[in-house]
């Protein structure tokens, strides 16, 4: 199974990243983010893009993907609405149009938190 990975530098992506890699059943990972995701691995390819409302320059390196997992989260504070809506709602939805598109029989999960004021 081929794993696509966003957000593999923060706290849930680290883990998500870890389980994959040590899983049988998966032959290879690849993180898809702002800088390196931790230290070199067989199955494991970092690929580097700033910019994921607009993925066209990468789509080479998003096809042939059996299952995405996409751990890509921010905290809302201090961040106005619109911002915090464009980063966690219109980034996720473009990433997962792109993915959709290249790779149509793939699993997409998209891992984040609902924070509750006490």
């Amino acid at each position: 199974m081929n794993i696509l990975l966003f957000g593999a530098t923060g706290m849930v992506g680290q883990g998500a990243l870890r389980e994959c890699l040590l899983a049988p059943d998966v032959t290879r990972v690849q993180t898809v983010g702002r800088r390196a995701s931790g230290p070199p691995h067989a199955r494991l390819t970092q690929l580097l893009h700033e910019d994921l409302f607009d993925c066209r320059a990468i789509e080479a390196e998003l096809s042939h993907f059996d299952a995405c997992f996409y751990c890509i989260g921010v905290s809302s504070t201090g961040m106005g609405q619109a911002h915090y809506t464009a980063l966690t709602h219109d980034m996720t939805l473009a990433v997962a149009r792109t993915l959709a598109r290249l790779n149509p029989q793939m699993t997409f999960v998209c891992v984040n938190a609902l924070g509750r004021a006490a």
